[in-house]
This record gives C-alpha cells, sequence and structure tokens, in this order.
C-alpha cells in the first residue's frame, strides 16, 4: 500500500474507494494493520508536537465523578438479541496503539511490550504504566507531579509552579481501560485504543484544553470562568461543568459527543463564530460528519454510549460490521467476516463482564453463525461465517 495513500486515509481527505482500499488492505494482514497503526501514531504524535505552541489551557476546578471509582463486577450475564434489517452505517474503528520509547525500562520505542499503557513525558520520554502499581509520578526534572494508584493516574503538581504548559500524553491499547484525574480534579475514564493529551499543571489565566484520538467518558466540575475544551480532529467541545463522552477514532467517519449531565457547545476548529456553536442538552447526541462538515443532533439512550465505562458492550440496532469493531477494541483481537449480507445485519444485544467466547457462541446458538479462533504470536484472529 502506498504511504500517501494510507496518509490520505488518516488525515480523512481520502476519496471513497481510497477509503474502502485501504480498509480492506488493513484487515488483510495482522502485519498490515500493525503498519497502519505505527504510520498513524507517527502522524497523531507529530501533530502534537505542532500544536504544542498553540494550546491554551488553565485551572482549577473541585469535584470529580466517583460514582465510577468502584466498577461493577456482576457476573450476570444478560442478554437481548433481535434480528433487524437496516441500512448500513460504516464505522470503523481500529487500533491507536502507539509506540514510544521508554525512559522507565530503558527501552526504545521498537522495544515497548505490545499492549502495554504508555505515558509520555513533556520532554518525549516515556514509560510503561504497569496496572495494579503504587507509584510516584515524576516529570523529567524529578519534581512529583502526581501518583499511580492500581489503574488510575492522580495529578497534583504540587511541586510545581510553571510559566508555560507542559504535557504528558497517555496512550490506552486494545482490551483496556484506564482513569486519569487532571490536576484540577476532573477526571477522564479512557476507553480501548485512546490517546489523551492534557497539561501537567494547569495555569491561572487560560482555558483548559485536552486533545483526544479514541474515546473516552470526562467529569468537568464548574468553572465559569475557565471553559474546558475538549480538542479531536475538526471538532471542539466546550463546556463548564458536566459529564459527557466523546468517541473520535481516526478512521471513523464522524465524531460522536453524548451529553448525560449539564451542557456543551459543538463547534468546529477554524473561523467559528458564536452563532455556529451548537449546544447540546442532557440526553442528545452530536454527530460531526468528517467528509460534510456538518453537526447533526439526535436525542438517545445515553447508557448504550457509556456502559463501556463498567466494562458492558451494549449496541442497539447496529450493523454487524459495527459490533465486530467493538469486541475488537474490548477484547484485543482481529476479528474478519466475509459476508457482506451478515456485516449489514443489525442486532440489539448487552453483554455484561462475559468473554468474548460467550459472545461468539451465543450468536452462533442463536443465528447459525459459524466460528473460528486462531492463537497468533501477536493475539487471537476470529473468523467469521454464515
Amino acid at each position: 500500500m502506498e504511504p500517501t495513500k494510507i496518509l490520505k486515509y488518516i488525515k480523512g481527505i481520502a476519496s471513497q474507494k481510497e477509503m474502502e482500499e485501504v480498509q480492506r488492505w488493513i484487515n488483510a494482514s495482522h502485519e498490515n494493520e500493525r503498519t497502519f497503526n505505527l504510520q498513524k501514531a507517527r502522524y497523531i504524535t507529530s501533530t502534537f508536537q505542532e500544536t504544542a505552541g498553540l494550546a491554551n489551557t488553565n485551572k482549577s476546578y473541585n469535584a470529580y465523578r466517583t460514582n465510577i471509582e468502584k466498577r461493577s463486577r456482576n457476573t450476570q450475564k444478560s442478554i437481548r438479541l433481535k434480528t433487524l434489517k437496516y441500512a448500513a452505517v460504516l464505522t470503523v474503528l481500529l487500533s491507536t496503539a502507539y509506540l514510544f520509547k521508554s525512559e522507565f525500562f530503558n527501552k526504545t520505542s521498537d522495544n515497548i511490550p505490545e499492549g502495554t499503557i504508555v505515558l509520555e513525558l513533556e520532554n518525549g520520554d516515556t514509560r510503561v504504566i504497569e496496572e495494579g502499581n503504587s507509584a510516584q509520578l515524576v516529570d523529567s526534572k524529578g519534581n512529583t507531579i502526581g501518583e499511580q494508584n492500581g489503574n488510575k493516574l492522580e495529578y497534583n503538581g504540587n511541586d510545581l509552579k510553571p510559566e508555560k504548559l507542559t504535557y504528558n500524553t497517555l496512550t490506552v491499547p486494545y482490551g483496556k481501560r484506564f482513569d486519569i484525574i487532571l490536576s484540577d480534579n476532573t477526571r477522564v475514564t479512557l476507553n480501548a485504543g485512546t490517546s489523551l493529551r492534557y497539561p501537567v499543571k494547569f495555569i491561572k489565566g487560560h482555558k483548559r484544553e485536552v486533545f483526544i484520538t479514541g474515546e473516552a467518558f470526562f467529569d468537568v466540575a464548574k468553572d465559569e470562568a475557565h471553559p474546558f475544551i475538549v480538542n479531536t480532529k475538526g471538532l471542539n467541545i466546550s463546556v463548564l461543568g458536566t459529564k459527557f463522552n466523546v468517541s473520535s477514532y481516526p478512521e471513523d467517519f464522524s465524531t460522536k459527543t453524548v451529553l448525560v449531565e449539564g451542557a456543551v457547545g459543538l463547534y468546529q476548529e477554524a473561523g467559528h463564530k458564536k452563532n455556529d456553536v451548537i449546544v447540546l442538552e442532557p440526553g442528545q447526541l452530536g454527530a460531526f460528519n468528517k467528509s460534510t462538515n456538518t453537526i447533526a443532533v439526535d436525542t438517545v439512550d445515553t447508557s448504550l454510549y457509556t456502559a463501556w465505562i463498567d466494562g458492558t458492550i451494549s449496541f442497539k440496532h447496529e450493523p454487524f460490521k459495527n459490533i465486530l469493531k467493538k469486541l475488537e477494541r474490548h477484547y484485543n483481537v482481529s476479528i474478519h467476516c466475509d459476508s457482506k449480507a451478515l456485516n449489514e445485519t443489525s442486532f440489539t444485544a448487552s453483554f455484561n463482564e462475559v468473554s468474548l467466547e460467550y459472545i461468539l457462541q451465543t450468536f452462533e446458538n442463536n443465528y447459525d453463525i459459524k466460528y473460528t479462533m486462531d492463537s497468533l504470536q501477536h493475539g487471537k484472529t476470529i473468523k467469521i461465517k454464515l
């Protein structure tokens, strides 16, 4: 595959024919997927570096979400499946696994173990975050900026009196989720395949701004003097104090914002005016179409878009091919289905903390769908057919 064609796909400027060609190439082999992820990581990292000098960010709130602190481990298996026929909505969710060099283990970017959570410091050095550990977070100058407690990073920046903004970037691979509490007590829960770039400490007098690729749930404390800006590719989300979910994977055709509580304003990055801001109400979804640069608003069941926080997989009237992409992210596997008819068939279901095999077996038992599972060097590959 030509690198220029892959880059056009990543930037969202490829034609429909080119997008389909790149998608087929990515799905053709695990090695192709790895090559794509590496080129995508390099592009996103370079973009972060270019925008670092332009970013404005800021200061304090109080109060963060605690109702997600304890994740439910309910093992009850509840499922409701119903076959529906709807037009396909092509949503391709591919891995955003980034490779960096690790200061913590003194490794180069090529030697960081696959499938690990990676923290990039302000000077570009990186460290692997081992789940379940407890440790102090220290910047490149030896200042304590926070601590890790299990599956959570908490920033305080007590030793810092920064004159300019410095950023960390946390990257969560497929198959994992992770929490961050920013220095202003804003809490962010990152879904699989997500990268968040954020200030180590917010500076008084600046707006608060973070940059996301992937999906995350934000719980932002109210501060009317200092809006909180979530920056995605092509779309910004401005909030004062609220709870909302953002899904902005590079390969998606749209960026989706679902408001749970409070209020958010959606606007495009370049040249927006006050009248151009679209304000969402609780229970609404704002979808930014990357190809048409338009925002559509709809009323939705927010629980379908936030269930992932507790490890639940939910989908409603969703094409099978989209469901497979969710399973790939959640379980860190590669799934291929060559049946066009099956890919376009929609299902409704909810799976609460169950194994991938249980989900596949459920589909097989109810809809005569056959699957095979192969364990390869870099993980499992699953093939599905009617």
